[in-house]
């Protein structure tokens, strides 16, 4: 595997906010990384660093948000549009080189914004939505599922188990197969029996799925791939301290910010 190169300390704007988190547990776990520096910002004031002038002191972001979404909303979630200047600078941002490393919940952030989503690899739906041309499904969720996972060779996953056992929350979201590079696969169903559906817990029934038709769904829980001139990774795991304590999850997330810091090429 190469050697990945960066300088110490690697400083990494994380953006947060959106969805309930253990915000000392999930700090925690970028504090144990020899040579790091996390500096943790809510939205919507993360946002409006998501430009080349705002990163310019970051050597990688990540992204642990859900904006776009207001749950507060009737009918739940209302969509918000993500601004023009944050439209603008984010992709400037990414024209850059940046390197981006986007976790869990970030699958469903900007849900309006298709672009945002060709960058990251997939989609998490709230409600039913037309997705590459496609109708698709509102994404399904389950808590607490014990499941191994896989890597695939890759920097991103050295020092990894090839296997190893996670408890955390799965996803049966939209994955952009043919788009991305194979990081980390699941042995959990993919089958919606396995899942509730978002839009019926946004209905107030949070564990239902019934009538609800999601066709099986993707193994594949990370990969990287190229967001124009921009490293990318996305972990769909990282619900909790479970997944944050976990020693193979804290190399993966290390190893991916160590990665997408290191300029393509």
């Amino acid at each position: 595997m190469p050697v990945i190169h960066y300088h110490a300390p690697l400083r990494a704007l994380v953006a947060v906010r959106g969805h309930p988190f253990d915000r000392s547990a999930f700090d925690a776990m970028f504090q144990a990384m020899p040579g790091i520096s996390a500096t943790m910002v809510d939205q919507p004031a993360a946002a409006l660093l998501m430009n080349p002038d705002g990163m310019r002191d970051f050597d990688a972001l990540v992204l642990y948000d859900m904006p776009g979404l207001d749950f507060d909303a009737d009918p739940r979630p209302g969509i918000i549009a993500p601004s023009s200047a944050l439209q603008v600078g984010f992709r400037a941002l990414l024209e850059q080189g940046k390197g981006v490393v986007a976790l869990h919940h970030a699958l469903a952030g900007w849900p309006d914004w298709s672009e945002y989503h060709d960058w990251l690899g997939g989609q998490f739906l709230y409600r039913p939505a037309t997705v590459r041309g496609r109708a698709c499904r509102d994404s399904g969720y389950r808590h607490d599922v014990s499941y191994t996972a896989t890597t695939c060779p890759h920097p991103v996953t050295e020092g990894v188990a090839h296997r190893f056992a996670l408890t955390d929350e799965l996803y049966l979201a939209e994955v952009f197969e043919d788009d991305v590079e194979p990081l980390l696969i699941s042995d959990a169903s993919t089958h919606r029996d396995a899942y509730w559906s978002a839009a019926q817990a946004m209905e107030g029934r949070m564990f239902a799925n019934d009538g609800w038709d999601h066709p099986p769904g993707s193994h594949l829980i990370g990969w990287t791939k190229m967001a124009i001139n921009s490293r990318l990774v996305y972990l769909q795991p990282g619900d909790g301290p479970s997944a944050y304590d976990n020693p193979d999850y804290r190399r993966l997330v290390e190893n991916a910010l160590r990665w997408v810091a290191t300029p393509a090429g």
